[in-house]
């Protein structure tokens, strides 16, 4: 007995391993608009792969794929309607230029920061209008992804009042790019993200801003630039999704949909957890370095903020008097919610000096 029990030991190893793996039932290859490896595509699109691998367990696969490889970094969205690829990873910020109503969800000055950001997105109503807006454009969206404020900017000069900015050239995009040029006359200038520190480094533009503290860090951009500007009153937060045709959600079982948008919820609650922690020790990293880092005096910030809600607005009431209403009513929404939120929201204790 004691002699079989021993065989089967050592032989039951080389039957399971003979056994061919199960192929996954659906499988996407999903592109980013960052480089392999950057902190979004880590951060973002390899966890979400690794939780939907792990709640359908193995029956969905997600192929994450860096910027450039399938589509190029600002043609995801484009990629996907045009069925290059099944589905794709980016931000509403890319889309701000085509439709305005895209801001409220990028994140934009004077906006709501994460904290208040998330349970708007999935408490009051955010999600919902985000996906109404994107089933009108024949998508179906997954939000993965909410991130924590970003630095204003890593600068090859020192920012600290509006007239600082004139005639600047600063690498951005989305409300803020708008908002520079408009209010402050600087001069926005959008490229890939994986052409902003060559450009930085040569001097091709005074600022860029990309991400929050611990995003930045591995790009190096404070070894290309003297000063780091915060706070990231320009991007208080901001929101990636993942796309698809809405043909290819509908060809998803029913049973794996729900556990997918489970997957996708679960990504960027981890995922903005991961950046506050990120984050606070990517800022002493700076601290402790040769750069300058300048916060900027409250009531410069109060101007910045000031001048995007002015702007939002005023794009929002434009879009109304074109016959387009959805995103000033979509704002009027986000300004209740984030006016109670201010009004309301003080008994939360924050560890802040």
């Amino acid at each position: 007995m004691f002699k079989t029990l021993k065989r089967w030991a050592l032989v039951a190893p080389l039957l399971v391993a003979a056994i061919p793996a199960s192929a996954a039932d659906i499988t996407w290859q999903v592109p980013t608009s960052v480089p392999e490896g950057s902190p979004f595509y880590v951060n973002f699109l390899e966890r979400f792969a690794d939780n939907v691998d792990l709640l359908t367990s193995g029956r969905v696969e997600i192929e994450p794929f860096g910027a450039g490889v399938l589509v190029p970094a600002l043609q995801v969205y484009d990629g996907v309607r045009d069925g290059i690829i099944k589905a794709g990873h980016s931000t509403p910020s890319y889309l701000v230029n085509q439709d305005p109503i895209n801001a409220i969800f990028a994140g934009f000055p004077g906006g709501m920061g994460p904290e208040a950001y998330i349970t708007w997105i999935y408490e009051d109503g955010g999600k919902e209008a985000l996906y109404d807006l994107r089933a009108s454009e024949g998508f179906k969206s997954l939000i993965v992804g909410i991130g924590s404020s970003e630095i204003m900017a890593h600068s090859n000069v020192p920012i600290k009042t509006a007239a600082d900015l004139k005639g600047l050239k600063y690498r951005t995009s989305g409300p803020w790019a708008e908002v520079m040029r408009e209010y402050f006359g600087a001069v926005p200038t959008v490229v890939p993200p994986g052409e902003i520190y060559t450009l930085l480094q040569r001097k091709g533009v005074d600022l860029i801003e990309w991400g929050p503290p611990s995003a930045n860090l591995p790009e190096g951009f404070h070894e290309a630039a003297k000063y780091i500007i915060v706070p990231g009153v320009h991007q208080p937060t901001f929101l990636w999704e993942v796309v698809l045709k809405q043909e290819t959600w509908d060809a998803v079982d029913d049973d794996l949909k729900p556990l997918i948008e489970k997957a996708a919820e679960m990504t960027t609650m981890e995922g903005l957890i991961h950046f506050y922690s990120a984050d606070v020790k990517a800022m002493e990293t700076y601290r402790s370095g040769k750069n300058e880092i300048i916060t900027l005096d409250p009531t410069f910030v109060t101007e910045l903020s000031e001048a995007g809600v002015d702007w939002i607005t005023k794009k929002a009431a434009a879009e109304k008097d074109a016959g387009k209403p959805a995103m000033d009513d979509l704002l009027t929404k986000y300004k209740a919610f984030e006016a109670t939120w201010s009004a309301e929201s003080k008994y939360l204790i924050r560890n802040q000096d």
